[in-house]
């Protein structure tokens, strides 16, 4: 089955972000994929916290989700939004991905588990968690291109999410990202190779690239990753469409190869010696 991912370089005005999706949705659907993957913010990018302020909606009311919406319904394509902010119940904002079926409908929602807290050695300061409430759990959705284990750029780092997910039937793993030039460079590639292997799955990363409004630098190379831990699609960092096919049979044949997923056992308890 063929997939469509879109590389963004999503800026500061949402409405011109959401003109880029429904164009890449169109373009997708025209050349016969039949899922788009979107990366992590695609609706907004911006640090700037007071004017992204401005353009911050609960999700019945974002016009970046009601647009793809509408654009899926039309051009019917299953969309897999890899984040869109949106403001939660509490007043805080959620890091929320969604799943959009070919009629316009949502499928399913994941916010964002592991929030970005980090200091870099580059000078870089990152303080998710000033801004946004953590997700409450794990989910698995069914897509056309099979049972879709959702996650968020910072939860790549964290093994035991994709381990929860294929326990719970994912055969694909999204990791849409917005990953910074230096963590990117040096992990992107080999992390999301290793949750390939390790769950015997594919995984489609669309990403963030390139050098933003808000002034903030993201390293793209969009992947899929097969479930042997090659890489079939590295879009580099030009924004745009990258396609590539998801294979059932190839999942079959990883797992009966190395069935890593019957071999998995509780983990007990450690002790100190």
């Amino acid at each position: 089955m063929k997939i469509a991912l879109a590389q963004m370089t999503s800026g500061i005005d949402p409405a011109a972000n959401a003109r880029t999706i429904v164009s890449a949705v169109a373009d997708a659907a025209a050349a016969g994929a039949a899922m788009l993957f979107t990366p992590e913010m695609s609706g907004l990018v911006d640090r700037d916290r007071g004017r992204a302020a401005q353009h911050l909606r609960r999700e019945e009311d974002d016009p970046v989700l009601s647009a793809v919406r509408s654009a899926a319904a039309e051009h019917r394509l299953w969309v897999h939004l890899g984040s869109l902010a949106v403001l939660g119940a509490d007043g805080r904002l959620a890091n929320r991905a969604f799943v959009i079926d070919d009629s316009g409908a949502i499928r399913a929602r994941y916010d964002k588990l592991h929030l970005f807290d980090v200091d870099l050695p580059s000078g870089e300061s990152w303080r998710e968690s000033a801004s946004y409430a953590p997700g409450a759990g794990a989910v698995v959705a069914q897509t056309p291109a099979g049972a879709l284990g959702l996650s968020i750029c910072y939860d790549l780092r964290f093994a035991d999410l994709y381990r929860a997910l294929s326990n719970a039937g994912a055969t694909v793993l999204a990791v849409p990202a917005a990953f910074t030039r230096p963590t990117g460079a040096a992990h992107w590639h080999v992390l999301l190779r290793a949750r390939a292997i390790e769950a015997g799955a594919y995984v489609v990363a669309a990403a963030q690239s390139g050098t933003h409004q808000d002034g903030r630098e993201t390293y793209g190379h969009s992947l899929v990753v097969d479930p042997w831990g090659e890489v079939i699609l590295d879009m580099d960092e030009a924004a745009g469409l990258g396609f590539a096919e998801i294979d059932a049979a190839r999942i079959a044949d990883v797992r009966a190869r190395i069935p890593v997923l019957a071999h998995r056992r509780p983990i007990p308890e450690v002790t100190s010696a």
